[in-house]
């Protein structure tokens, strides 16, 4: 147990940290300072708020640096072995929690909960143990600990036994299943990770869509939430941070580059994901050459700027969705490209500043998850945008609750229906497209990250 002067009132916990290390040439580390959400929502409460941000060290740069003794103020990175690891993040973590709160499986062969599952799981209980350990020994009396995703479900719980005294939160930033998926899991293992979650005191979800699933499987399967809170907070985007950084000269070079790569006069078209299952790309990409075929009249006219950068390339099924994606853009541009025109623009080489580039020029943002919890983009793009966009947006997509109104909203799994949005959405009068961005903007920013974070430390202290 951490003694009270050095010990932290506020701990945030996940498995990805605020900082990664790479070991240079010359044997010395160099540090690199991670962005997102809860890395400015924690620096919200200020220096002297005694924080702490306990993650994972992921790298080998990361254990390195963990051996040597090297590191951030307030940030303790756990060195946790790894085969467990691999273990918790890439055999349950990703290829099972978000399989099922995602509703990804192809059920008729997948997926088999097997000897091999059974081993895993032990580690994904292990890796969830190590966080809940080293919270323990490092907050002060009575802290405030928020518990982060599906990689820590079991955290809460485990974290409530050794240390009762502390306010514990634990977010989700991705869909909960519903009843019928989530029971996909072994009987047991969805007893553990509801009764894990149910050890904090207060759980928070992007959407009530997600909040009510989550009490839905509670009520059915572990006979409701007890003395558990469950609240909602939209992450919104940081529209401050996104207006200054794409105003920046990087970004202006990538703009005349990709202007360039369009052609001029042409309208646009834009996508911007990882490579990640639920996003939906090759159904977006389908889409797009449905609307080719069925209205020859956009044909050189339009171009669809794809940026699909690769995401958990050490799972084969991952690196399998890369390649079709690519395979389908190549076919898309042999079967319409001119020599002037090529109709699909793929980048998958990620640039932060080519995506807030493509962002400014959109006249079109394409956003069609099958399924997620929030999906930023939606969000960011309309913040950015120059002349106005029009979003053409999954219901899905967590998005859909806030943006819905001012978006065209399409079933994601229906590629006509896209198609017919896009043509909409190309054809949407300027007027209206300026003041529907407008609008966009506005839902779009109403929780920026600072007050999402301190909106539900308040909540959880209070």
């Amino acid at each position: 147990m951490a003694s009270t002067h050095d010990a932290a009132r506020v701990l945030v916990a996940s498995n990805r940290g605020p900082v990664s290390y790479e070991v240079q040439g010359d044997g010395s580390l160099r540090a690199k300072r991670g962005g997102g959400g809860l890395v400015s929502g924690l620096s919200a409460i200020g220096p002297d708020a005694g924080a702490l941000w306990v993650c994972s060290a992921l790298s080998d740069g990361d254990r390195e640096a963990v051996r040597r003794g090297v590191g951030e103020d307030g940030v303790r990175m756990l060195d946790i072995p790894a085969e467990v690891h691999s273990d918790a993040y890439n055999g349950v973590a990703n290829s099972v929690l978000w399989f099922v709160h995602h509703m990804l499986y192809q059920t008729p062969l997948e997926p088999v909960f097997d000897a091999a599952f059974r081993r895993q799981w032990e580690n994904y209980r292990r890796y969830n143990l190590a966080f809940a350990e080293a919270l323990a020994g490092d907050a002060a009396d009575g802290a405030a600990v928020l518990v982060q995703d599906y990689h820590l479900t079991l955290v809460p719980g485990m974290l409530r036994e050794l240390r009762p005294d502390l306010r514990i939160g634990h977010f989700s930033h991705t869909p909960w299943a519903p009843v019928d998926y989530f029971r996909i899991l072994p009987d047991d293992v969805a007893r553990e990770v509801l009764d894990g979650m149910l050890g904090a005191d207060r759980l928070g979800f992007l959407t009530r869509r997600w909040a009510d699933a989550f009490t839905a499987c509670s009520t059915e399967l572990a006979g409701g939430l007890g003395a558990t809170e469950v609240g909602v907070h939209g992450l919104g985007a940081d529209a401050d941070f996104l207006r200054a950084r794409s105003h920046e000269a990087d970004v202006a070079e990538r703009m005349a580059a990709l202007r360039t790569e369009i052609g001029a006069g042409r309208r646009t078209i834009v996508r911007v994901d990882r490579t990640e299952l639920s996003k939906n790309i090759v159904r977006g990409l389908l889409a797009y050459r449905h609307l080719l075929q069925d209205r020859p009249e956009w044909r050189e006219r339009v171009v669809h700027v794809a940026f699909a950068y690769p995401s958990r390339q050490d799972l084969a099924v991952y690196r399998e969705y890369t390649a079709e994606v690519r395979r389908l853009a190549d076919e898309i541009n042999d079967a319409f490209g001119t020599p002037g025109w090529t109709p699909v623009v793929l980048h998958v080489k990620d640039d932060f500043a080519r995506s807030l580039a493509a962002y400014r020029l959109a006249d079109v943002a394409l956003v069609n998850p099958v399924r997620d919890g929030m999906n930023l983009v939606a969000k960011e793009v309309p913040v950015v945008s120059d002349e106005g966009c029009a979003l053409v947006l999954s219901r899905e997509a967590g998005a859909y609750e806030e943006l819905g109104e001012d978006a065209i909203v399409v079933n994601p799994y229906d590629v006509l229906a896209t198609a017919d949005a896009l043509h909409e959405a190309l054809t949407m009068p300027p007027s209206e497209r300026a003041e529907r961005t407008k609008r966009l903007a506005g839902a779009a920013t109403a929780l920026p990250p600072e007050q999402w974070f301190l909106e539900q430390l308040r909540a959880l202290t209070a």
